[in-house]
């Protein structure tokens, strides 16, 4: 590495903006001199990365540079439980920011970056030099040995990943007889070529202008002129969908395309295996190279596409133009509520091209947009990735304080008080502007995933802040600018106005839309995401939350609490599978799941455990007792997302067995000597530091796509062994 590493620097602020700065040594900034291309050169191989042994990074440029400057670890004997949670626990605070949260990679995802080099590109809005050569390094890093890249870093070769991959790294220059390239070139062309990319590459391509629009079903920029209580009106969608399609219909219906380049022109020629100008688009709009599908399209969406195809050949430029305005005016409500940040990484990039289009780009609202991608960059031994979201640091954080707060040390006092000024921060307190008219769920109360700026509360974010403020009101704990009762009361209420018919909690939203919606899923490669389902997860968390909440505030709309509870543990107990696990949605797979789920039943049963509690806490137990791995732990592969069927991996992970331990601790189950096996795991892992190792891959969305939670390997052991240490040592 070098002195490479460092000269890129962290920044935060107190809203836990999270930025990567580059400290040039060349400050004239001269990087097309022979001086400043050997320094791009050198600096690119010091973050060469072997993915062989593990795709997975370890996030060592920020954690080598933070425990540094934060070290305070205390001797201790090995092999120890207290002292390794104390270890533990002590290395993990190095690593506090000094807004409080903790930040860390939030990467994995293939399909990120190279919409963002593509937005940057039509947008003649080139990232500096040295973000550029690492995020080229990135994808060389992560290139298969087929010459491929799949939909995330453990994943095979797809064509949506591939293709992406060639095109932003011949965007990134690239030429096309490079080693990297010409093999990636091999793969496209020996598959099909790039006609059989899923539709979301479709859509990037066309607008990048190496893809016809004719060659893309219909994004009906109408159907947000339709009326609201039609079930198929977008309105009903899974927010993410929603504005995700939002910014690519209003692409679709003006035909936005980038200026026809001579890189552009070699780009039609390279990635497909006929003359771009014989390809028969109309044909190419519903093929998908094998590889890629996840999901079938159904009968009902390829009727649709029918209908709206034809309405194209039709559509009246006033309705067009209506509809467009529409969506503009949609696109900027977002923008505004959200800081220019957006809920997510693929609608930033695109809302960024819709303002670029209509508004241009020395506009102030292309500017904000563009500033706002730096949000989602993160710098690793690996290169530079673009997140899942503008960071996870109230996610990792309200984690870290539960973890720290289950066996209560004093060493730990500065870190949790750091820790709850971020959370009270975070906390949505105003109302977003014109909510009802943009379909926007009250957010007062909520918290978010990453930082107030973005500003979308979700259910389990919202839960697990709820839970760590009356955790730490409980403990007595003293910090400054205490979360008042009256905003403890409106995250409440806020729960129980987002809890479903079916007695769960989805993600961000209620329900709105019927189950049959997941019939006109356009995206191949994604599953569930046209309205948003009610979660394990998210129940549980709620669950936990409310159940704390009336512990403290036993007067507050207590039936209404009382029935929000038992609704959620009825919905609970539906989704337990007959093997007694909980498929988990949001990470791998059923040992997480099940830990939530368990988590809630041992909450409320504590009072009064019913025999159908009891017995699917039995259930479950005996379910994880029967994975557990020779050498002590658990050890869950990826795999299980997408099979939804329990697939070991390929040895024991301190992650699933952290869930694992906490689940059987939880439910007080008296085999020990499993649960001290598991223990025996987590001692032999951690490293001399405190630090423990990164494995694999330990987040999913959608079932199909990997995503990395760099925080995890930390917080779940320090969890698990705090829970040992408090149930079994300090009694």
């Amino acid at each position: 590495m070098g002195d490479f590493w460092n000269y890129w620097s962290f920044k935060t602020d107190a809203k836990g903006r999270q930025v990567w700065d580059f400290s040039s040594p060349n400050p004239t900034n001269a990087w097309d001199s022979e001086e400043g291309k050997v320094f791009l050169a050198e600096m690119q191989r010091a973050f060469t990365f072997d993915k062989k042994a593990n795709p997975n990074s370890a996030d060592l440029v920020y954690r080598r540079k933070q425990s540094l400057l934060n070290r305070n670890l205390q001797d201790a004997p090995p092999n120890n439980v207290t002292s390794v949670y104390q270890k533990g626990t002590s290395y993990y605070t190095s690593l506090q920011s000094e807004s409080g949260h903790w930040p860390g990679d939030y990467g994995g995802p293939h399909f990120l970056a190279p919409g963002l080099i593509i937005a940057s590109y039509v947008t003649e809005s080139p990232l500096p030099a040295a973000h550029q050569v690492l995020i080229k390094q990135y994808f060389l890093n992560h290139q298969n040995e087929d010459g491929g890249w799949g939909l995330h870093i453990e994943d095979k070769s797809t064509m949506f990943g591939t293709v992406l991959q060639y095109v932003a790294l011949r965007l990134l220059g690239l030429t096309a007889n490079e080693p990297a390239i010409l093999k990636a070139r091999n793969w496209i062309h020996k598959h099909g070529g790039a006609t059989g990319i899923p539709s979301w590459g479709k859509f990037y391509l066309s607008v990048l202008g190496v893809y016809e629009w004719e060659g893309c079903n219909s994004l009906f920029p109408e159907m947000w002129l339709m009326p609201e209580s039609l079930p198929f009106h977008p309105s009903k969608y899974w927010c993410h969908a929603r504005m995700v399609y939002l910014p690519m219909a209003y692409c679709y219906g003006l035909k936005v395309t980038g200026k026809v380049t001579p890189l552009i022109t070699e780009l039609r020629k390279e990635i497909y295996t006929e003359r771009y100008e014989d390809i028969d688009w109309q044909k190419a709009r519903n093929h998908c190279t094998p590889t890629d599908l996840y999901h079938h399209p159904a009968a009902l969406l390829k009727l649709l596409n029918t209908v709206t195809n034809a309405y194209e050949k039709v559509q009246l430029p006033s309705l067009r133009k209506r509809a467009t305005n529409f969506i503009l005016d949609y696109i900027k409500a977002e923008d505004e509520q959200t800081n220019y940040i957006d809920i997510g990484p693929v609608n930033q990039v695109i809302n960024s091209i819709c303002v670029w289009h209509a508004y241009g780009k020395a506009s102030e609202a292309f500017k904000k947009h563009s500033d706002r991608w730096f949000d989602y960059l993160w710098v690793a031994e690996d290169g530079m990735k673009m997140n899942g979201y503008n960071g996870s640091q109230f996610w990792d954080t309200a984690f870290a304080m539960q973890a720290m707060m289950e066996s209560y040390q004093p060493e730990a006092d500065a870190a949790l008080r750091k820790a709850y000024q971020y959370i009270e921060k975070s906390q949505v307190t105003v109302e977003v502007n014109d909510s009802k008219k943009f379909y926007r769920h009250p957010s007062v109360g909520g918290f978010p995933f990453s930082n107030a700026e973005h500003g979308w509360p979700i259910t389990d974010c919202s839960a697990e802040g709820l839970k760590v403020a009356l955790q730490v009101k409980r403990l007595g704990f003293q910090v400054d600018n205490p979360i008042s009762d009256l905003r403890l009361k409106q995250s409440a209420d806020l729960l129980l106005s987002l809890q479903n018919k079916d007695g769960g909690w989805a993600s961000y939203e209620l329900t709105r839309g019927p189950k049959w919606l997941e019939l006109l899923n356009p995206s191949e490669i994604f599953g569930n995401i046209m309205i948003d389902h009610s979660y394990t997860e998210c129940s549980s968390a709620c669950i936990q939350a409310l159940h704390a909440f009336k512990q403290h505030f036993p007067a507050y709309k207590p039936t209404e609490t009382q029935n929000a509870i038992e609704k959620g543990i009825q919905f609970i107990l539906s989704q337990q599978r007959a093997d007694g696990s909980w498929y988990g949605s949001w990470a791998v797979c059923f040992t997480y799941g099940t830990w939530f789920a368990i988590e809630a039943l041992m909450a409320v049963s504590l009072q009064k455990q019913t025999p159908e509690i009891k017995n699917a806490i039995d259930r479950a137990c005996a379910f994880l007792l029967s994975k557990q791995e020779p050498d002590g732990g658990w050890g869950e592969s990826f795999e299980s997302c997408l099979k939804k069927e329990y697939v070991p991996h390929r040895s024991s992970q301190i992650i699933n067995t952290s869930w694992a331990l906490l689940t059987l601790m939880a439910a007080g189950h008296t085999n020990k000597a499993a649960i001290d096996k598991g223990i025996g795991l987590l001692l032999s892992r951690q490293m001399d530091s405190g630090d423990f190792p990164q494995e694999g891959i330990s987040g999913v969305f959608n079932h199909s796509c990997g995503i990395s939670y760099t925080a995890y390997r930390n917080v779940f052991p320090i969890w698990a062994l705090g829970r040992y240490v408090k149930t079994y040592l300090n009694k």
